[in-house]
């Protein structure tokens, strides 16, 4: 029979394995977002109004609009590409993406310095342009972008919600023409 230091020293270890794999399985499952203007927390979180979509999302940083529109383009107009003209986008970033006073968001060329590649790198990973466009940005391109997210203090107008701001970033990933990776699709 097994002594009883053995037996404390067995049920430790498996008492610290569990604690480990909870951590670990907590530590995966959260999609810790983080503001594009100063790396602070970004307090985006689930509310009972919230698609599963973007619920989903909140939980593991994916956007599963963008696989779903890449995969059948009829969803693009009625979705993401509505929002983009019916919230404004379009008189910064152009009725094509194409980039007015902002940035183009296609990445295929322009006359801006940034309309080839993102102005912060982190905009090639939903995650990162989910940040952006929610949180807005210091201007680092010329211009802010103003806070969307429909939670955060000091958004423009009635704010967007996490499903809208998802469709959008599926919208822009299916225009993109750029010759950077597709990081979005992994």
């Amino acid at each position: 029979m097994l002594g009883t230091k053995a037996v404390k020293a067995a049920l430790l270890i498996t008492v610290l394995g569990f604690v480990g794999l909870t951590l670990s399985t907590q530590a995966s499952a959260a999609c810790n977002l983080v503001s594009t203007k100063d790396n602070s927390p970004l307090p985006v979180k689930a509310s009972d109004t919230d698609t599963p979509e973007a619920k989903s999302f909140l939980e593991t940083c994916i956007n599963p609009y963008t696989k779903a529109y890449a995969a059948d383009p009829s969803l693009i107009k009625a979705g993401g590409k509505k929002l983009f003209g019916y919230n404004g986008c379009s008189g910064c970033h152009g009725g094509k993406l194409e980039g007015i006073m902002a940035p183009s968001l296609k990445k295929n060329g322009g006359q801006g310095a940034y309309d080839t590649r993102w102005v912060y790198a982190k905009n090639s990973t939903d995650k990162g342009m989910f940040e952006t466009i929610a949180g807005g940005t210091p201007g680092v391109s010329g211009g802010n972008m103003y806070i969307w997210h429909q939670s955060l203090d000091g958004h423009i107008g009635d704010g967007l919600p996490t499903d809208d701001i998802l469709k959008l970033i599926a919208y822009i990933r299916t225009e993109y023409k750029g010759d950077g990776t597709k990081d979005w699709l992994n």
